[in-house]
């Protein structure tokens, strides 16, 4: 039997163009999450929130594996916000808040994640409190791929945020959201695949 795998069996969610905006539907998905605050870059909660949620997933899929159901270990995803919208096109990384995330496939749940954790705190990982497995539903959504560095997206968001919605009638409705595609650790920051997405509504 083949693999689980979130990118091909929601393949339209998971390979956007990098030209054009795409109007897709997401359905209710399952993540392993944890929140925090602060640059992406330096701050130690962000390392040690990677660290905690591809520890216990990797401990999860092991176990499913185990028990007959294999599948791949999701992306990396994130939710950002600020108190102040603009503090990421001005770069103001400190202030950022971010929930970091990997999907679930559906049959995983929270004894499953409670064993992952178990495995995890085993071995020391530091951060494990904080992690929860929680649905994401968000529906109506915008998408595009961008390809480069994490600090050149700000021209891709300003077009969508002010040019594409407004012009195709859709509002905010949830958090930016992203979804990386490539592990910055082993390419070049050109060529970095990440899709960018919101959640919307229409007027």
């Amino acid at each position: 039997m083949d693999k689980y795998d979130v990118k091909k069996q929601f393949k339209d969610l998971y390979a956007p163009r990098a030209r054009d905006f795409e109007v897709v539907t997401v359905p209710p998905l399952s993540y392993l999450m944890l929140d925090g605050q602060g640059n992406p870059g330096t701050a130690p909660a962000y390392a040690a929130a990677l660290e905690a949620l591809y520890s216990v997933s990797y401990a999860v899929k092991f176990a499913s594996k185990h028990a007959g159901r294999d599948y791949v270990v999701a992306p990396l995803e994130g939710l950002w916000t600020a108190d102040d919208p603009d503090a990421f096109t001005r770069g103001e990384k400190d202030s950022w808040k971010w929930t970091m995330m990997i999907h679930q496939p559906g049959w995983i749940g929270a004894s499953d994640v409670q064993d992952g954790i178990a495995e995890a705190a085993a071995k020391n990982v530091p951060g494990l409190d904080l992690l929860r497995l929680e649905t994401l539903d968000e529906g109506l959504s915008v998408q595009i791929l961008h390809i480069g560095s994490y600090d050149d997206e700000a021209p891709t968001l300003r077009r969508l945020h002010n040019e594409y919605m407004p012009a195709n009638g859709f509002g905010f409705a949830g958090l930016h959201h992203e979804i990386y595609l490539s592990d910055a650790r082993r390419v070049a920051p050109e060529k970095l695949k990440t899709i960018l997405r919101q959640p919307v509504r229409r007027f």
